[in-house]
């Protein structure tokens, strides 16, 4: 199985949507290993988003990611990365398609609701910024024979 890092960022916070986008990836079979609610921190936000760091957008995105509250999550599924991006859409809200995260609920690129880890390397590094290895429930999700083909 595959994990990765999911956070709700602080305009989804703020607009009441943490429920609706978490039972998005609930209701396509994935699980919930982790999750918390935090303030981020400049220094964490900038471990987080340092890949960006020199990028027109980077000072923005820290400002806005230490804004107000977060949620962050480890999901775990089989092709987690991949199908959480997926269920998220591209970056840009207003051209993310129906039926998307994005593309329901956001209209800017900068409040795009949600980060998603981009690949499994990103997942590796970004998961253990926000929990120690005893904060990850290992678990059977009852009715993963119903999600996966045995």
């Amino acid at each position: 199985m595959e994990r990765t890092l999911v956070m709700v960022k602080p305009d989804a916070v703020h607009r009441g949507l943490i429920g609706r986008i978490i039972i998005r990836f609930e209701a396509k079979g994935l699980k919930i290993v982790a999750m918390r609610m935090l303030r981020m921190d400049e220094a964490l936000a900038r471990r987080m988003y340092g890949v960006h760091e020199g990028k027109d957008f980077y000072e923005p995105l820290v400002r806005f990611v230490t804004a107000g509250p977060v949620v962050a999550m480890v999901l775990e599924g089989h092709s987690a990365v991949g199908i959480c991006r997926s269920l998220m859409g591209p970056t840009a809200g207003a051209q993310a398609p129906a039926g998307t995260i994005r593309g329901d609920f956001a209209m800017s690129t900068r409040y795009n609701l949600v980060h998603g880890s981009d690949t499994r390397e990103s997942a590796e590094r970004e998961i253990p910024l926000f929990f120690a290895p005893d904060e990850i429930v290992d678990y059977d999700l009852c009715g993963a024979k119903w999600v996966y083909p045995q």
